[in-house]
């Protein structure tokens, strides 16, 4: 079956493009493999009318007021496959089916990739946070952790030290800070720790004590890991740009480098949050509708 839109990744930014489109009587097609980064984050904070809510709560209310629009329609599954046609694109999935549309759009999110820390993938997303204002607030005045380094972790650590002062620096070897930085570090209470990380403790996701030589207690630790692109479809089969950080490259359209496919959400920006990326996915979608009506006026 052809559809306008196929949208790949039925998480927020897509859930958004989906209703967008729906409600613009556009025929849609949401596949969703069900992986989404925050799935192990118990709740999603700084989004009016949902904020305490879970993030599967969050998005199981959206998914069924897309669901209500009778254009709008899902299929579980994981892209592994895209090509540009004449005039249609096709998307395969890993069951091998194979679908058609006039218009892709990437919704794909990334995938953290945890370091090798015993306990810390455990608390990833519970005790483990990369983002003080979706998690900082329940964490603030407690003994917190950052895992950071150079100019990017004086920049985390500066952050960070608005929710909390009883803050330390785990560079997890050599700190790499010029001189200013370590006295602005130091007067600002901020104690600094070279040694290597070898083990979080934890009770369900929830920190203990971080061991990096000697045990200390936390309540929180910030960290950046690096990440990867949840779908390799734009990149690598498709050839979309992708920007010096990792992110597919878009315009102020949410247009990729190749004519007729979109991305929206986490996979394009490191604002990483609900709000930003239903914002994201209402762009796409009015944008992908404004094009289709161009094209067919």
């Amino acid at each position: 079956m052809s559809y306008d839109v196929i949208i790949i990744g039925g998480s927020y930014a897509g859930l958004q493009a989906a209703m967008t489109l729906g409600r613009a009587l556009r025929n849609v097609l949401v596949i969703d493999s069900g992986k989404p980064c925050n799935r192990n984050t118990p709740y999603s904070h700084n989004f009016l009318t949902q904020d305490g809510e879970t993030p599967h709560a969050v998005a199981a209310k959206a998914r069924t007021q897309a669901e209500r629009y009778p254009t709008v329609n899902f299929l579980t599954g994981k892209v592994v496959g895209a090509e540009k046609g004449e005039t249609l694109f096709s998307a395969s999935t890993d069951a091998g089916e194979l679908f058609e549309a006039k218009k892709l759009l990437f919704t794909t999110g990334i995938a953290d990739v945890m370091p090798a820390i015993p306990g810390f993938a455990h608390c990833w997303g519970i005790s483990v946070i990369h983002c003080p204002y979706c998690h900082g607030y329940e964490m603030h005045s407690k003994p917190t952790g950052i895992i950071g380094n150079g100019d990017a972790g004086f920049e985390y650590a500066k952050m960070i030290s608005n929710w909390s002062r009883d803050l330390t620096l785990f560079t997890n070897g050599a700190a790499t800070f010029t001189h200013i930085q370590a006295q602005k570090l130091l007067a600002n209470g901020i104690k600094l720790v070279e040694t290597g990380i070898e083990q979080i403790i934890h009770t369900n996701g929830y920190i203990e004590q971080l061991v990096a030589g000697d045990n200390y207690k936390l309540d929180a630790l910030y960290c950046r890991p690096v990440f990867k692109q949840h779908c390799s479809v734009p990149q690598t089969i498709l050839e979309c740009n992708i920007t010096d950080d990792g992110y597919i490259k878009v315009d102020d359209f949410n247009r990729t480098s190749v004519a007729g496919v979109y991305a929206a959400g986490d996979c394009i920006s490191p604002l990483r949050s609900v709000s930003t990326a239903v914002f994201s996915g209402t762009l796409a979608g009015s944008f992908i509708n404004r094009e289709l009506i161009d094209e067919d006026f």
